[in-house]
């Protein structure tokens, strides 16, 4: 016990009121942006990462994110962030919406799940705005933004 609260203390988060995360994409993305966050920010609880094949039957895929859903949830519900809008990962995701408590947010990118990770104790609508804010923020045209520094 006293570590799970020198845990919660250290990274600032009460696991009983994070908002569940799973992402979902085409190939091995999900898991490669889940490993990364973890590499920066440590071990993450309530979240998964589930790759999508279409070249093989989804109804394994659909088990899946079903049973992530409802094992993630733990009352404040679960935000799923998926490669492209119109993919197979994000219409299985867009599935979900109203028979679970989750938000579906498209385009995840390695900012927009650092993003999340650390804001998961606000409420899911609420971080599924941060996630689109964050997910557009951490795109820049690096060339213009270097083109303007050396002009001042």
């Amino acid at each position: 016990l006293i570590l799970c609260v020198f845990y919660i203390i250290v990274n600032g988060q009460n696991t009983q009121d994070q908002i569940g995360i799973i992402i979902i994409s085409h190939g091995d993305l999900s898991s490669s942006i889940l490993r990364t966050a973890e590499k920066i920010l440590g071990p993450l609880n309530d979240c998964v990462s589930i790759s999508v094949d279409v070249a093989h039957d989804t109804s394994d895929a659909v088990r899946r994110i079903n049973s992530a859903a409802q094992r993630l949830d733990k009352g404040k519900g679960v935000l799923i962030l998926t490669d492209m809008f119109g993919g197979t990962p994000a219409n299985l995701a867009l599935s979900l919406l109203g028979h679970y408590n989750v938000e579906v947010v498209t385009g995840v990118n390695l900012p927009m799940a650092m993003k999340v990770f650390s804001s998961r104790n606000t409420e899911l609508d609420k971080l599924a705005q941060l996630a689109e804010d964050a997910g557009k923020d951490g795109i820049l045209l690096a060339g213009n933004i270097l083109q303007k520094k050396s002009k001042s």
